[in-house]
């Protein structure tokens, strides 16, 4: 092992020691589960593996509580997308089946990418985007919800799907 690698092995060890006891129950607090507060707290130290700079942060506690929010919410967020593709497949399927629980991965996994790509476009690009291809509203209707013209609304659609072609190329 390398001096850096050393180093850096070094830090995460003491910050786990020091901090992790605490943030499991801080996060046993906030959850109202010590499960769910031990894997929290474990995916939590997983993000600081790759982290060289430990030792420069002055405050590892503020450092990860924001850190381990951040998995909480993103969790949140795919149990809703789950929740939302579930709902749909029943509707679609007039739920006498439920998808494979790699099919519905697969279906969270691609859609919380679409939001990512999504959430890095404007507002009014976006809301377009999402107004004409998943609500079906026609151009004019947009532009007046928008209060923008109609080509300006073209220019916003055109824009968001060069955006999500452009970030999956990049991928």
């Amino acid at each position: 092992m390398s001096a850096p690698d050393t180093a850096r092995h070094a830090a995460l060890l003491t910050w786990y020691s020091d901090h992790h006891g605490w943030l499991v129950g801080w996060l046993r607090r906030k959850l109202g589960s010590s499960c769910d507060a031990a894997d929290f707290a474990q995916d939590t130290f997983v993000r600081l593996i790759g982290r060289d700079d430990l030792t420069a942060i002055r405050t590892p506690r503020a450092y990860l509580t924001t850190t381990a929010t951040r998995l909480v919410i993103d969790d949140a967020r795919r149990r809703k997308l789950e929740a939302v593709c579930l709902e749909s497949w029943a509707i679609l399927h007039g739920g006498e089946t439920s998808p494979a629980p790699e099919q519905l991965l697969e279906t969270v996994e691609i859609l919380a990418e679409l939001a990512r790509m999504l959430d890095a476009l404007p507002a009014k690009p976006r809301s377009a985007f999402l107004l004409h291809r998943l609500e079906g509203w026609n151009y004019c209707e947009i532009a007046a919800e928008l209060g923008v013209s109609s080509s300006m609304v073209k220019q916003y659609v055109a824009r968001a799907l060069a955006h999500c072609y452009l970030a999956l190329e990049a991928a």
